[in-house]
């Protein structure tokens, strides 16, 4: 059975094959490790935001592709350039993040997206939620929820 960082993995490496470039260019380039890229290849790691950012320009690819290959970002989300949107510093910080935190702060982010653009509706935040996004966790709609009923102050 083939798993999520395998596919990846596969991908990388055939965007890497076909320019053509050796794991050790790709390092040089990128300035991230040959034997760390080729855990990656091989599917052994998945790579972080920080990552994908670092080895995009090298392989060609816009950074919002690796972003929606990896699951950070939906392709709806990268086709109307959301990562792009983001300020460069919310970018940074985003890509320190483990690759979980970074899938739940993109999810959270479209839905506050769809909300500004307003719902225009008379149903409570979470049904709205749950039918524009029934993938997302029941967690973070709550989480979404309690920021909006308590604002932080600031």
């Amino acid at each position: 059975m083939t798993t999520g960082n395998e596919n990846l993995g596969k991908i990388l490496k055939q965007r890497r094959v076909m320019i053509p470039l050796t794991l050790q260019e790709l390092a040089a380039k990128s300035g991230v490790s040959s034997s760390h890229l080729g855990r990656i290849e091989r599917g052994e790691r998945f790579p972080s935001a920080r990552i994908l950012r670092k080895i995009a320009k090298p392989l060609g690819s816009a950074e919002s592709e690796l972003f929606s290959r990896a699951g950070f970002l939906s392709p709806i989300a990268e086709s109307q350039g959301e990562l792009g949107q983001l300020d460069p510093y919310v970018q940074w910080v985003l890509s320190q993040e483990p690759v979980e935190v970074q899938r739940a702060v993109i999810e959270i982010l479209g839905i506050l997206k769809s909300m500004a653009m307003g719902c225009q509706c008379d149903i409570e935040f979470a049904e709205y939620a749950h039918r524009k996004y029934p993938e997302v966790d029941e967690d973070i709609i709550t989480m979404i929820e309690d920021i909006l009923e308590h604002p932080p102050k600031g």
